[in-house]
């Protein structure tokens, strides 16, 4: 997570889950976006394989959360590192968002975090059926 921007830190959590970040800041400094889902375009039936679904699971279902969308994606530990403009993990963002399709909100899950629980630092599409938890 200490760079450089634009790879991917992956790790394992919780000892049943693989999380996908992005890194966000230089070398040095620990910034990154941490993927919360992914809307399924592609490759729908080996997401359906890889996270053990069946055909009645909605699409926007397969890579809702982080560690589905690691599921879905088979993104794992052997990914950490992988320059995400020039890798097999690569983001392509296909579409843009005007500014009033984004909202901002709370972070979920982050209990923890002190005076960081309400920061609006949550971003996701407006309306956009595969965001995973509060709504």
């Amino acid at each position: 997570m200490y760079g450089p921007a634009g790879y991917a830190y992956v790790y394992f959590t919780y000892g049943m889950h693989y999380c996908l970040n992005v890194v966000t800041r230089g070398t040095g400094v620990a910034e990154a976006v941490l993927i919360r889902a992914a809307v399924p375009i592609d490759g729908i039936d080996r997401m359906r394989e890889r996270r053990g679904a069946r055909e009645s699971v909605p699409p926007h279902l397969l890579a809702r959360g982080p560690g589905n969308l690691c599921r879905a994606f088979a993104i794992d530990r052997s990914l950490n590192g992988a320059d995400l403009t020039d890798s097999p993990l690569t983001i392509h963002p296909e579409k843009r968002f005007a500014p009033g399709q984004i909202r901002r909100t709370a972070r979920i899950g982050i209990d923890y975090a002190g005076e960081f629980v309400s920061k609006p630092w949550r971003i996701a599409v407006r309306g956009e059926r595969a965001v995973s938890g509060k709504r």
